[in-house]
Formats: structure tokens, C-alpha cells, sequence
């Protein structure tokens, strides 16, 4: 194959797929740390807090949520992109589908090995995602924002996830061994994951 055959990292189709691919990805991260039962992600507790109480899926939980943050992005002066309606359109709906298949753990061995798929999936997916440059998430868009006001982006990333995964707890969505786990593993693993996916 000729160098001029090679689809260029910022060719359209090679971001999409690696968008939408992310998206998925991510979907799935998020169903295999629920069902490890070890502890999500800040945002995935409160999620599943709000889904217990509502009755509604995790999935549309997301969406929902997805939705409310990005009016607070009006305020603050943050501008979407194709990549930040899709994160709201499709990881709720990525989510609910590999929710519905994998099978709730039923010992340790099986919990420990969907808490590592989970952190893994979400690390490369976020690595896919944003490397296809076409507009942050929606819950960053708001430590972005917040940062253009002033606050260090790591003291705005803490203020946020500590709020969200104390409402998520007080929801009663699971906090445990994977809540920090995730914490701790996931800023490591996203960078070095970005030596086999360079962003665009």
C-alpha cells in the first residue's frame, strides 16, 4: 500500500471512527464497572444513584444528565462540537446495550476482571474520543470552563467529581476498592495509552 493509500490520522473518516468508536467504547467501560460491583467512576456513581431512585436505565440517566450539564455550558461561554452532542446522544445508549448483556459477577475473580475491563475500556476510549478533535464531552466542558474563571483545571476536576460522587453516594450508587482504583489508574493509563493512539 502506497504512503498516499494510508488514511492520515486527521482524515474525516479515520476521526469519526475513532469518535464513535470511542463513544462505544466508553459505553462499555462504563457497563462493566457497574456490574463488577467494586465502585464506578464519580459520574457513573451518580448516574447509578440517579437511576436507582428514578427507576429509569443507567443509560438514559446519562443522556438526561448529559443534557442538564451541557445548559450549564451556556453560562460559561463553552461551545460544542460533534463530539460533544454524540457523547450525550450515544454513551448512555452504548451503556444500557453492554449493560444488558454482560452478566452481573457472581464471585471475586469475575468482579476484579470486569473492574479492569471497565478502567482499561474507559482509558483507551477516552484516548480515542478526544483524539478525534471534535469537541470535548460534556462534563469536561465544564472543568474547562471553570478553569477560563479561574481555577486550576486539577482543582476544578476535584471540586466537580468529589461533588458528584458524594451526591451519587448519598443516591445510593456504589462507591468502593473500584471508585479508587479508577482514581488513581486512570490519568496513567489514558497517557500511555496516547503512545499507541496519538491524538490527531
Amino acid at each position: 500500500m502506497s504512503e498516499a493509500t494510508i488514511p492520515r490520522l486527521n482524515a474525516l473518516p479515520v476521526r469519526l471512527l475513532r469518535l464513535y468508536g470511542g463513544l462505544a467504547l466508553y459505553g462499555l467501560g462504563i457497563a462493566f464497572q457497574l456490574v463488577s460491583g467494586l465502585g464506578n467512576a464519580p459520574w457513573n456513581t451518580l448516574h447509578q444513584g440517579l437511576a436507582m431512585r428514578t427507576g429509569l436505565s443507567v443509560g438514559t440517566i446519562i443522556l438526561l444528565v448529559g443534557v442538564l450539564v451541557m445548559l450549564l455550558w451556556i453560562p460559561l461561554k463553552e461551545k460544542p462540537g460533534l463530539g460533544t452532542i454524540s457523547n450525550v446522544l450515544f454513551v448512555g445508549l452504548f451503556a444500557d446495550a453492554a449493560f444488558s448483556v454482560l452478566p452481573i459477577a457472581t464471585n471475586w475473580v469475575a468482579s476484579w476482571l470486569y473492574l479492569v475491563l471497565g478502567v482499561l475500556s474507559i482509558a483507551l476510549a477516552t484516548v480515542l474520543y478526544i483524539g478525534a478533535g471534535m469537541g470535548a464531552g460534556p462534563r469536561d466542558g465544564i472543568m474547562t470552563g471553570l478553569t477560563r474563571l479561574g481555577l486550576s483545571l486539577r482543582l476544578a476536576r476535584f471540586l466537580i467529581e468529589i461533588m458528584v460522587l458524594a451526591a451519587g453516594w448519598l443516591l445510593g450508587g456504589t462507591v468502593g476498592v473500584g471508585t479508587l482504583i479508577f482514581a488513581l489508574a486512570i490519568g496513567p493509563l489514558t497517557q500511555l495509552l496516547t503512545r499507541w493512539f496519538p491524538m490527531t
